[in-house]
């Protein structure tokens, strides 16, 4: 047990933030990086070349010809936004990336990796939907007999929204059933279209619907002509002789 040791897990760069109040006022592109580079900067790596050549005090410039890891500045925007990167130099002519921070206002971050911003977009996305689902399930209620329905009494805001949206509703029904002269147009429109395309004629009454010659008197089921003025009807295409046609029904089957 004395001999065990306790690990503690690696501190989150994400949430730390360094500035120096004596050198914020005097950043440059010429002093952003001795005030990235000072000892009380927690992202800075003290174990990197640009510590050995201030040591020797050399120029920035012998940082290609060494190897290992060192500090470059990447972007300048000014007054405001500048970006340092980390990287691992293997040779004058190649360095691989490790991580980037930006100084705005003199204030140091550390630039959040893909997989961190994912993440957290994800991590955000997942609680927002959860959110919302438990407060959707509150609303719910149940009845035997009506199933489930919703009940936002609870919440005045609802409440008042769902009354507006039905009022909202009933007033475009109300718009989009139209006035009295777009009904009447219509009515007339319907008329003339029935008049210039009749209906078809059923098979059944097609033999009852035959034209009539002038001064012809229709014939009745008996093969003789009529005399009686009222048996002729309007020459109409729908006009039929009603006495013609068996109205009787069918004999019923007598039982055994």
């Amino acid at each position: 047990m004395a001999n065990r040791q306790i690990t503690q897990p690696p501190e989150n760069h994400l949430r730390l933030s360094w500035h120096d109040t004596q050198m914020m006022a005097t950043l440059s592109p010429q002093t952003v990086m001795d005030y990235f580079c000072r000892k009380s900067n927690p992202f800075y790596d003290h174990m990197c070349n640009n510590e050995t050549i201030r040591m020797q005090r050399l120029g920035v410039e012998h940082l290609h010809n060494m190897l290992g890891m060192e500090y470059i500045l990447l972007h300048v925007a000014e007054p405001i936004l500048y970006v340092i990167r980390k990287q691992h130099r293997h040779n004058p002519s190649e360095a691989t990336p490790i991580a980037d921070y930006y100084i705005i206002g003199g204030t140091v971050y550390k630039a959040p990796d893909l997989a961190n911003v994912i993440n957290a977009r994800i991590l955000n996305t997942v609680v927002n939907l959860q959110s919302a689902f438990e407060e959707a399930s509150s609303y719910a209620r149940y009845h035997p007999n009506k199933g489930y329905t919703w009940d936002f009494s609870s919440n005045k805001v609802l409440s008042d929204k769902t009354k507006s949206d039905k009022k909202d509703s009933n007033a475009a029904k109300d718009d989009n059933s139209g006035t009295l002269f777009q009904k009447q147009r219509v009515d007339m429109l319907l008329a003339e279209l029935l008049r210039k395309f009749p209906p078809p004629i059923p098979p059944m009454l097609q033999n009852f619907q035959q034209p009539l010659q002038a001064g012809q008197v229709p014939a009745g089921t008996d093969g003789s002509t009529g005399s009686n003025p009222t048996d002729i009807h309007a020459t109409g295409p729908l006009d039929i002789a009603t006495e013609s046609i068996d109205m009787k029904p069918p004999p019923e089957k007598k039982t055994k």
